[in-house]
């Protein structure tokens, strides 16, 4: 589902705890096998699963130097 910029998908956790990101959410924001996401909880707020270049940017920002 979209709404002005904003998406929604479905996923099933299996067996071992594993999920599966949906192709369209893979293409739209380039996942690709091997990168490395970051997965943030809040009890109220919920699960969200930033790229791992979100923080990298984040933090030479914090720090003023670059990331690798």
């Amino acid at each position: 589902m979209e709404c002005d910029g904003k998406y929604a998908w479905t996923v099933t956790v299996g067996e071992k705890g594993q999920i599966v990101i949906p192709k369209q959410a893979r293409d739209l924001f380039g996942i690709q096998p091997g990168d490395t996401l970051v997965l943030l909880g809040d009890l109220e707020k919920g699960i969200a699963i930033p790229p791992k270049s979100a923080f990298a940017d984040l933090m030479a920002g914090i720090f003023g130097g670059e990331t690798k």
